[in-house]
Order: structure tokens, then sequence, then C-alpha cells
């Protein structure tokens, strides 16, 4: 029997997270419940699920608000021994004033808490991999491109 020519596909996870920040230009950084950092909004993408309307339901169910998702800042390849391959999407959320931030409801299963930190300070919360991720979406926000990355850092 000739072996199967998918086994050697790469099946990466597949997630989608946003950028929001406050009127100050610092970006909000999620507490999960299950993890020891802190993480943007969003999750993994559902079988038959695109990355935006995965995105769109992942800050719903965590943060209980939908506000409009803008495009797609950076798509970022991230291996780990412990999880495997991971393609991770992440759309910018724009500015959340106080009319959004007032009606956030945390699901309590998942986040613990959430906060706004300057984009430069974010290292010190967050792992490196996902601390370069947010950099780089920051730089596409500000220079209005997409950025391909493989483990947070830009492939040009």
């Amino acid at each position: 029997m000739a072996a199967d020519p998918t086994e050697s596909f790469a099946r990466p996870r597949v997630a989608s997270g946003a950028l929001f920040f406050d009127e100050l230009g610092r970006v909000m950084m999620v507490v999960p419940t299950y993890k020891n950092y802190m993480e943007i909004p969003g999750g993994y993408i559902e079988r038959g699920e695109t990355p935006s309307r995965a995105v769109v339901r992942e800050v719903g169910e965590e943060l209980g608000i939908t506000p409009p998702i803008g495009r797609l800042l950076v798509v970022d390849w991230a291996s780990t021994p412990a999880e495997g391959d991971k393609q991770l999407f992440v759309f910018d959320g724009g500015v959340l004033d106080q009319h959004w931030l007032d009606r956030i409801v945390l699901d309590q299963d998942e986040l613990a808490g959430y906060g706004f930190h300057e984009v430069a300070a974010v290292g010190t919360v967050t792992i490196p991999r996902l601390a370069r991720r947010i950099a780089q979406g920051d730089r596409a926000r500000r220079e209005g491109t997409t950025l391909y990355l493989e483990n947070g850092e830009v492939v040009e």
C-alpha cells in the first residue's frame, strides 16, 4: 500500500486576533485564566471559519463587544516544539473609545482582566514572539501595509 502523500503536509493550528488601541495609542492586552502571560484578544479558528470571522467571534466571546474589525496587519508563521506549527492572523481593531470600553463584559472562564500597554513595553507582560508580532502589527498599522512574519520577525 502506497504512503499517503498528504502525511508530510503541514497542518498548522490557525488563530486570529486583533490589536485594539486606546486613545493614547497603547495596545490592549488581556489576562487569560489559562496562561501565565498576557495575550491579545482572539483565538483559534474553527473548521469552516475564515480568519476575519473568527476574530469577530472571538472578540465577541471574550470581551462581549463587536466593534468593527479593520484590515489584516500581519500573518505570522510560528512553530514551537510544544504546539507545533501555527499560522496567526492579526487584524486592526482600531481605537476603543469610552463607548466600547463601557460595554466590555469579560468571559470569566477565559479572561481575568485586561489593560492597555505601551507597544514598546509589551515584552514585559508577554512572550517575546508575541511582543514582536504586536510591534510589527503596530508598524503595519502606522505604515498602511500588511507584513508577513516568521516567529514574529519580518521576512522581506
